[in-house]
């Protein structure tokens, strides 16, 4: 998927001011792709071994965890595609529909949650409710 997807389309993008944020998963830190992704983003990497390591990991403090995937999962699966490509489809029109002010409001939120962090000292946040 990076050799035959990932990377000849993030070449169709000016990546020079891109930063590319991997999760920990063992199978997205493996040395090979570690190097391709330095390849494509150099010292603009955040992963496990890469020039920028990835944070201790809170889902409460991930953008994608916190709301992406279960807002794209919400909307990609809510017509119950039957084959890859009509899955496919639906995953390019959610993420293609995802307009700048949804994520300012994601921004927002994730600056919120990291104030209430600093200001509890790293304490759990179980009463918070963030709208979006």
């Amino acid at each position: 998927m990076i050799t035959k997807f990932f990377i000849p389309e993030s070449n169709n993008h000016d990546v020079q001011e891109l930063w590319f944020q991997q999760d920990g998963a063992t199978c997205h830190t493996a040395r090979a792709t570690i190097d391709l992704s330095k390849d494509t983003f150099g010292d603009r990497l955040i992963s496990r071994f890469g020039p920028v390591n990835w944070p201790p990991r809170s889902c409460d403090l991930t953008p994608l965890d916190y709301f992406l995937w279960g807002y794209v999962k919400s909307l990609v699966y809510a017509d119950k595609p039957q084959t890859l490509d009509h899955l496919e489809d639906n995953i390019h029109r959610v993420i293609a529909d995802i307009r700048p002010q949804m994520l300012e409001k994601v921004i927002e939120n994730w600056t919120s949650r990291l104030d209430y962090i600093r200001a509890s000292r790293g304490s759990p946040m179980p009463e918070i409710i963030f709208k979006m």
